[in-house]
């Protein structure tokens, strides 16, 4: 076993003192940081080259990626293992009055023991295995684990038999720019070096999946994750004859209860189901107040996916919308026949049909029906949308669509079914070619190996149930179920933009050891000592071994 513990948990004292909040100016303090550590270590001195901050491709903010790699000289094998992890966090807000000791462990854990907590937490406060402050978990404890093996090679070379690229990735929390733009530098490095990729270990967070849980998981590939979105036009009216219009936002609440929450949506694969759908979205176009029922309105929400491609997604949440479209029509028809009655107005049938298309299928009706210049006229309009930096992609994409409704000549009411963010692809480790299974292997023999040193069960599962980059470094879906993505986001090629080729091109298998604790996102996030600074890096180390063997 290593002895670990104090390095590692000095290392994420120093990571989670720079407040690296992503989409600001700690994201580039904390890679300088990091950059500068990793410089200072004898071997780089001696090895420049091989350690460099790399800006990120395409974003709309300065910021930057942290890659050091070492040859090992135990032979001259070219096999080689990634670790990955990011240095970006979540905001501080949620800390209120003690944002200003949000990144100092030490002084926030003696603010929270004057706060009224829960039972769990006082606990933890309590306790000298307990590490509070925004990052120790999620994940600079896991960074700090990487660095820690990183740290140990460089000093100790003629105990590699491969290579070891250490990859500390900005933007995780947000939009991905981070890895997205590290994949260009890795397969550089593969090219450049000769590199031959046969793993990577991630170390994010990883937490009890219920009360009392008392397992500590690793995972063996990751949940994917969908945004699929909803724009909802409706026939707007005076509030005062409100049985004359169709509100779109009793359609998107309808939509909204069809959707959320519904376990008929949990894609459940090698014996495990993700959470299901759930609304992160929805609103109205109105800017202002006004007497009239609101001409649109948008909804989106969070999709995990395990076996599903989008393309089947969407044929199923096309299904659910259609089932909302009915029960919202069903019902106002209802309603409708009662007001006529206790008002003792003559009742007339409404005219609403259920509508729903997908964004697609409305692109090519366009086109057919306008030609070129439809195109042009929303090439222009994209163009000009970028100039409006207020707008995520999300926000963009809802614009898009608004604007192409307008060219619409059937403008009875509907539902435009889309996605608007980026795609995070599902992976999973089943040992279905070599790669796979040496890597399943060797995680077997390395949680075996330190098992006896610790008191809980250390237990593998199948899909790390966040979101998470590893999703980003290896692709399951074949051609048709990414052209899905890219022929339904309306921002594509504009706004949003993901080399799918550079993916495939990496398609390196992974798992994730990461550090173990409560309340990641949240002012009480902490991390558990024992298992994070000192049983992750000896079980990561492990595998290193038997995958370089």
């Amino acid at each position: 076993m290593l002895n670990c513990y104090d390095d590692v948990l000095d290392v994420t004292n120093r990571l989670v003192e720079v407040e690296s909040v992503v989409n600001t100016k700690g994201e580039i303090a904390v890679a300088k940081k990091l950059y500068n550590m990793i410089s200072s270590l004898n071997y780089f001195k001696y090895h420049p080259s091989q350690v460099f901050l790399s800006q990120t491709k395409d974003d709309e903010i300065e910021r930057y990626n942290v890659f050091a790699f070492i040859k090992g000289k135990k032979g001259n094998s070219k096999k080689t293992v990634i670790l990955m992890g990011h240095t970006d966090t979540v905001g501080i807000e949620d800390f209120n009055t003690l944002k200003d000791k949000a990144c100092s462990p030490n002084e926030l854990k003696k603010a929270l023991t004057k706060e009224i907590v829960p039972d769990l937490v006082k606990e933890h406060l309590q306790s000298d295995n307990w590490h509070f402050g925004r990052g120790v978990l999620d994940m600079k404890s896991g960074v700090a684990s990487h660095y820690y093996l990183l740290k140990y090679y460089a000093e100790h070379p003629e105990e590699l038999n491969g290579n070891l690229v250490f990859f500390a990735e900005c933007d995780e929390e947000d939009s991905s720019h981070g890895v997205l733009s590290g994949i260009q530098d890795l397969l550089s490095l593969k090219e450049d070096q000769g590199f031959d990729y046969q793993a990577l270990i991630n170390s994010d967070f990883v937490a009890p999946r219920y009360e009392g849980d008392p397992n500590r998981y690793i995972y063996k590939g990751t949940v994917g994750k969908l945004l699929p979105s909803f724009f909802i036009t409706g026939a707007e009216t005076h509030a005062g004859s409100s049985f004359e219009g169709l509100d779109p936002n009793y359609i998107a609440a309808e939509l909204t209860r069809q959707i959320s929450y519904n376990p008929e949506l949990c894609d459940k694969s090698l014996g495990e189901t993700p959470m299901p759908p759930v609304s992160l979205k929805q609103t109205d176009f109105k800017e202002t107040y006004t007497i009239q029922t609101a001409l649109s309105s948008y909804v989106y929400y969070n999709f995990f996916i395990q076996s599903w491609s989008p393309k089947e997604a969407l044929e199923l949440l096309k299904n659910q919308a259609e089932i909302a479209f009915n029960n919202a029509i069903d019902q106002l028809k209802e309603r409708h026949q009662k007001y006529c009655e206790i008002s003792g107005q003559p009742f007339s049938e409404l005219p609403w049909k259920t509508r729903v298309i997908v964004y697609e299928d409305m692109k090519k009706m366009l086109l057919e029906e306008n030609g070129e210049k439809y195109l042009a006229h929303m090439n222009q309009f994209k163009e000009n949308l970028l100039l409006d930096e207020s707008l995520d992609v999300r926000m963009f994409s809802a614009k898009v669509v608004e604007e192409e409704w307008k060219w619409m000549k059937d403008k009875s009411p509907a539902i435009i079914l889309f996605y608007s963010s980026l795609y995070s692809p599902r992976i999973d480790l089943t040992g279905k070619n070599e790669k796979e299974q040496n890597l399943i292997d060797a995680l077997d023999f390395a949680i075996e190996k330190v098992q006896p040193n610790y008191s809980n069960p250390i237990v593998k599962r199948n899909y790390f149930p966040y979101v998470c980059d590893m999703s980003c470094v290896a692709l399951s879906d074949d051609e048709e179920g990414i052209n899905a993505v890219i022929e339904n986001n309306p921002s594509w090629g504009t706004k949003h933009y993901v080399n799918y080729d550079n993916i495939r091109k990496i398609n390196v298998p992974t798992i994730n050891i990461g550090p173990y604790g409560y309340d990641a996102h949240n002012r009480y996030e902490r991390v558990e000592l024992n298992y994070s600074m000192e049983m992750v890096p000896n079980i990561t180390n492990e595998v290193i071994k038997k995958i370089l063997q």
